[in-house]
């Protein structure tokens, strides 16, 4: 009898691998065919020799376009540029949204969290060109800021340098990344238990107190979800550094783009787009790590 119970037991395993393999089959092979294969294939044309208008692997296997990369202040300053900048706008979203999150979060009555809600995704329906357009209306030479601030005396002829600078790309990044950092953290906030905080206030902490000792560490893994997808939208953005930033502020995108689509020199932007990946990569399991030290595991 226990044979055949576990004979059967067995024979149900393997059935139900045999399905949630077959469920995640097309998910696999789209990953595999528009993931992994045009992965390898930029990795390997990295290391071809420099050839215009070549676009097949070569199977070179040679390090002149890494050389050219590391050895030309252009370009790594380029890479240090885009870290430094989905960095920058990382921290800015989480400071900007979590205030908002915890608010929508811990709104009871269901009519205005479902507007706060709608608040937050309608930003997300427009185009993003359309948005930053917008945005230059709003920050140009001559636009509604300068304008007013004219209007008022604050400022002479002078406009302030509000686009196509450094300054201009993080607000158009911030603008554009923070409606998800606030969805990654409204649902971890709603999923902490509110007897936690109600225990640490019968136990003589402050309302801040509570909020930094229990609410902070307990989002934590919202807050790292948030910062890696804002990090990875902001570190791979192209149309806002090159609308907001006229240019001026070159990232690596905007390399990749020159290299191939300007140049036709393939090799060297798989090489750019290669470091790109295992910058972005490494920055994400560092930052990783660090958080998930900083809030005890919990991340």
């Amino acid at each position: 009898m226990s044979k055949d119970w576990g004979l059967a037991s067995t024979l149900f395993r393997l059935g139900k691998t045999r399905r949630n393999l077959l469920l995640a089959t097309p998910g696999i092979v789209f990953f595999v065919v528009f993931f992994a294969i045009p992965l390898i294939s930029l990795f390997l044309i990295s290391f071809d020799k420099p050839s215009a208008g070549v676009v097949h692997v070569q199977w070179m296997f040679e390090l002149k376009n890494y050389v050219r990369f590391f050895t030309r202040s252009l370009y790594y300053e380029a890479a240090i540029r885009s870290a430094g900048l989905a960095t920058l706008v990382s921290l800015i979203t989480l400071f900007l949204g979590y205030p908002l999150a915890y608010v929508i979060a811990k709104t009871v009555n269901p009519n205005r969290n479902t507007l706060l809600i709608i608040l937050v995704l309608c930003a997300m329906q427009l185009d993003m060109v359309i948005r930053l357009f917008g945005l230059m209306v709003l920050m140009g030479d001559k636009g509604l800021i300068n304008e007013a601030l004219r209007w008022f005396g604050v400022i002479g002829d002078e406009p302030l340098p509000l686009m196509y600078n450094f300054f201009g790309v993080v607000v158009g990044l911030v603008q554009f990344s923070l409606p998800f950092m606030i969805l990654s953290l409204v649902g971890v906030i709603q999923g902490i238990n509110p007897s936690l905080e109600e225990a640490s206030r019968s136990l003589g902490a402050t309302r801040w107190q509570s909020f930094w000792k229990i609410t902070i560490p307990m989002s934590m893994p919202g807050i790292l979800a948030g910062m890696l997808l804002v990090f990875a939208i902001s570190f791979s953005s192209y149309v806002v550094p090159t609308l907001m930033g006229g240019w001026k502020v070159v990232v690596l995108p905007i390399h990749i783009f020159q290299q191939i689509a300007e140049l036709g020199k393939w090799q060297f932007g798989a090489t750019v787009a290669v470091v790109m990946f295992a910058i972005s990569v490494l920055s994400m399991l560092i930052y990783q790590r660090a958080a998930a030290r900083a809030s005890g595991g919990r991340a």
